[in-house]
């Protein structure tokens, strides 16, 4: 009879143990660091080394208002892409960008907090369940 309920004792904290793991927060700056090898490979060619894009043909990603200005669109963007006028600080671009879908949750997530936390910006985490979210 000890043994039963020292067994039944250990199958509870067993239990207890994996049902209460703690939840791992979630990592900007590595997030940060990861993000920059997916812009040099991605997003330099058009949006250049600094995030300072090309005046009239490539928006700027520095000091950019229209980055900053909507996560959840950012996040659409990188995915699906864009095509159309839009106005950045001010300038306005019509041209098209390729769509990233092929990029997984975590590479979306961390290129976004990449240039949302670099040339300037100070934005809020884009987590892989976000990106997640807004793919379908």
């Amino acid at each position: 009879m000890k043994k039963l309920i020292i067994i039944a004792g250990c199958i509870v904290v067993m239990t207890t143990v994996v049902a209460f793991k703690p939840v791992q927060k979630f990592d900007l700056k590595a997030s940060i660091e990861r993000g920059k090898e997916v812009y040099t490979v991605q997003c330099i060619t058009c949006h250049m080394e600094q995030g300072e894009g090309i005046e009239g043909v490539y928006p700027p990603l520095s000091k950019s208002d229209y980055l900053m200005g909507d996560k959840k669109r950012s996040v659409d963007q990188v995915l699906h892409g864009l095509t159309g006028e839009i106005k950045v600080n001010g300038k306005t671009y019509d041209g098209v960008m390729t769509g990233f879908d092929a990029l997984s949750d975590t590479e979306v997530s961390d290129v976004l907090n990449y240039v949302r936390n670099s040339f300037g910006n100070k934005g809020a985490a884009v987590t892989p369940e976000e990106v997640k979210a807004l793919r379908k």
